[in-house]
């Protein structure tokens, strides 16, 4: 068995749509109004779900981290410039880990969006 979905509970999938379409540049694939999904490139489905008409209750939005990897240690650091400008809300700057470099960012909901370059010499 192979996980190929992710899903977030959001607490308005409206504006979360607004947001991972503007951030990731793609449309989604299907939007029925409390619930979005995305396609991303790799294949994995990516969705949406407004925390209110989960079944059964789901606990709080916030509790999820979505990595997000790039190709360079550059990339890392003009990404966060770029999403800093755009207002998105960073709580770590880019640094230097022990797994390579990287930044963390916040959704509208608090889930946590790791941009990051593997450094796999370390």
């Amino acid at each position: 068995m192979i996980a190929n979905y992710n899903l977030l509970y959001v607490d308005n999938a409206p504006a979360s749509r607004d947001f991972y379409a503007r951030l990731l540049d793609l449309k989604p694939v299907e939007d029925s109004g409390n619930f979005v999904l995305f396609i991303l490139p790799n294949g994995i489905k990516f969705g949406l779900w407004n925390k209110h008409d989960v079944k059964p209750a789901a606990n709080q939005p916030g509790g999820f981290e979505l990595g997000l990897p790039v190709g360079s240690d550059g990339e890392v650091d003009q990404l966060a410039a770029d999403w800093k400008a755009r207002g998105i809300s960073i709580i770590q700057e880019p640094e230097t880990m022990d797994f390579g470099r990287t930044f963390t960012a916040l959704d509208p909901d608090g889930h946590r969006l790791r941009v990051l370059h593997l450094d796999m010499g370390r």
